[in-house]
């Protein structure tokens, strides 16, 4: 089973930055695809940033050139950076892996979700 662990959530003022961080642990697992989604009170879930295991990456529109998303394979882990930000991107931000585990003999699928950090951007 993999688990996911974000940190770095937080208060910040509009136009400042936070970076946040997750970590894959478990056993006999590979990554593929990971990435962050957000959702904030009364809206749905939405994907922010996702990173291939190619390094290929995908923003949404509304964090481009904002928003940085960035892997440390060695450690199985995802960062986000964020800046510029603004009121509207206060959400649970949420950490998603997905990947391949078990023996070698019998790999499935996975799809793992972290506990999700709180980021509020007020004054």
């Amino acid at each position: 089973q993999v688990q996911l662990v974000e940190s770095g959530g937080g208060l910040v003022q509009p136009g400042g930055s936070l970076r946040l961080s997750c970590a894959a642990s478990g056993s006999d697992f590979s990554i593929s695809t990971m990435a962050w989604y957000r959702q904030a009170p009364g809206k749905q879930r939405e994907m922010v940033a996702q990173m291939s295991s190619g390094e290929m990456t995908n923003y949404a529109d509304s964090v481009k050139g904002r928003f940085t998303i960035s892997r440390d394979n060695a450690k199985n882990a995802v960062y986000l950076q964020m800046s510029s930000l603004k009121p509207e991107d206060t959400a649970v931000y949420s950490c998603n892996a997905a990947g391949l585990a078990g023996p070698i003999w019998q790999k499935r699928p996975y799809d793992a979700w972290g506990q999700g950090t709180q980021v509020t951007v007020s004054s």
